[in-house]
This record gives structure tokens, C-alpha cells and sequence, in this order.
């Protein structure tokens, strides 16, 4: 691995511990904001945020040495906004209806999906090793997304969040053919574009404007979880690739998965930790693959 891909490798990782936040800091807020809502205000933050970080930088007097956005990029832009419409209002209705250790665990089926994508639309590389991985990812999601009591039937909270990685998964590779251009404003016009267009949806569907403290507290969540996160993964995709990142990527669900246990202090059942097992072999092997 050469040092330029360690480093991007290091970007991955970065924004897969940013995100991993995610899930269980926004199941808490979900008490207080409603799941539109709360995908508006994480957008909204995210670009708030980066917006506040590139006009610091212009005042600075640093120039970004990036490519800007331009028109031949729209297609793939408007692509990536409409998408990040749609993922986190499926993610955030996926929390209310299961816990947020599955929810984020469940989260790095987002591997399956890049991976097939980028094979489809891109024709990216797929290696035997990462054909394992995205195996079992989806055989712990497919246990993961059974409802209790030795039933077939899918919980409809986990078919949401599952959806939600499949928007995710073709962002994914919208945001691939971005990744030369300036990041910062990738994710201003991200936040910004996606964050009012929930924020419609929310409003027209008779969902009201959250108090000051959890607005804020989704907001800053926002900032860190989607905007940070997203901005070290653009950096990621440009050395690394949408699915190679999207490996590395998969760190965030064990973390927030984690997080989920200490904060929520459920133990959850054997399938559980059945799924859990089987992920993560399945996230190893995506992880170290070479291909």
C-alpha cells in the first residue's frame, strides 16, 4: 500500500468513526424531534458547517487549489442531492421501529450495495475476497432484519434502514464521480440541497420545528456525523475507489453499534450477536482485500 493510499485509507476510517456517532445520538434525539424533521436538521448542519469552514478559509486568505462544480457535473450532483433526500428519512423512520444497535449494524449492508453499483454503473473491480465479504454482509443482514419469535417475516424498521443503505450505495457512487473536485463545497451544496428538501417534506407532511435544544443538538450532530464524515470519504474515494471505501467504511456500524449497547443499555439476543459474528467476518474480508 503506498503512502498516498494510506492516507486515504486513513480518510476512510476517519469518516467511519464520525459517522458511527450517527445512529445512537440521533435514536436519543428522535424523542424530541420527529424522523423528517431530524433528517432535515442533520443535512442542514452538515452543510451549516462546512459552509462556516470554507468562508473561514476564504477569510484566511487560503485558496483551496480545488476543482469547482460545474455544469457538466449536474447530472451526478442532482443525483447525489435527491438521494440524500430519500436515505436519511428512511434511516430516521427505520430508528423509531428498531433499536439503534441494529440499525447501525445493519448499516454496513451500504458495502453490498456500493460494491454492486460501482460493478454495474462503473464497471469497478470485484475481487473474489470482496464477493465473500458482500456474502456474508448480507446473510447477517438478512438475519439482522428477521422479526423475533422463530418468525420469516422481515421487521419493517429494518427493510427501512436497509433501503436507506441502498440510497446510500448509489450516492455512493454519484459522489465517486465528484471526487475530484472541491470537497468542501460538495458537501455545502449536499447539506444545503438535501437538508431543505427534507425539510419540505417534513413541513408538508405536518411535522413542526423541533425545540431549540434538540434542533441544535441535531444540527451539531449533523455537522460532525454527515458533514465531516462525508467531507474525509470524498477525500477517501479519490485514491481509494467507491468500493474499496466503502470496505473501510464499514468500521462505522461496529462502532456505533457499540455505542448503541452503552447508551441503551439493551442486551440483545442471541441473533444478535449470531449476525454481529457474521458481519464481521464479512466486513474483514472487504477490508483487507487487495483486488
Amino acid at each position: 500500500m503506498t503512502r498516498t493510499q494510506q492516507r486515504a485509507t486513513l480518510f476512510a476510517v476517519l469518516a467511519a468513526g464520525l459517522y458511527a456517532l450517527s445512529s445512537p445520538l440521533s435514536k436519543l434525539l428522535l424523542e424530541d424531534v420527529s424522523p423528517k424533521m431530524m433528517a432535515a436538521l442533520l443535512y442542514l448542519g452538515a452543510g451549516c458547517g462546512m459552509l462556516a469552514l470554507r468562508l473561514c478559509r476564504r477569510a484566511a486568505g487560503k485558496p483551496s487549489g480545488e476543482a469547482p462544480l460545474t455544469r457538466k457535473e449536474l447530472p451526478y450532483t442532482a443525483g447525489m442531492v435527491l438521494l440524500d433526500i430519500a436515505a436519511p428519512i428512511l434511516l430516521m423512520l427505520g430508528l423509531t421501529r428498531t433499536t439503534a444497535a441494529n440499525a447501525a449494524l445493519l448499516n454496513n449492508f451500504e458495502i453490498v450495495a456500493t460494491a454492486l453499483i460501482a460493478l454495474l454503473l462503473f464497471g469497478e473491480k470485484i475481487s473474489r475476497r470482496l464477493w465473500l465479504a458482500i456474502g456474508l454482509v448480507t446473510v447477517s443482514s438478512i438475519v439482522l432484519s428477521l422479526e423475533g419469535g422463530g418468525s420469516l417475516r422481515f421487521s419493517l424498521g429494518s427493510v427501512l434502514v436497509l433501503l436507506a443503505c441502498c440510497c446510500w450505495g448509489l450516492e455512493n457512487n454519484c459522489t465517486r464521480a465528484l471526487s475530484e473536485k472541491d470537497p468542501l463545497q460538495i458537501v455545502v451544496v449536499k447539506g444545503f440541497g438535501s437538508g431543505l428538501g427534507a425539510l419540505v417534506i417534513a413541513l408538508a407532511s405536518g411535522e413542526g420545528m423541533p425545540g431549540f435544544l434538540p434542533g441544535a443538538g441535531a444540527l451539531c450532530l449533523g455537522f460532525v456525523a454527515y458533514g465531516l464524515s462525508i467531507f474525509f470519504y470524498i477525500y477517501a474515494q479519490r485514491d481509494l475507489g467507491a468500493a474499496k471505501t466503502s470496505a473501510w467504511y464499514a468500521v462505522s456500524p461496529f462502532i456505533g453499534a457499540g455505542l448503541s449497547l452503552l447508551i441503551f443499555r439493551q442486551l440483545p439476543g442471541l441473533t444478535f450477536w449470531l449476525a454481529l459474528a457474521i458481519m464481521a467476518a464479512g466486513a474483514y474480508f472487504a477490508a483487507t482485500d487487495n483486488g
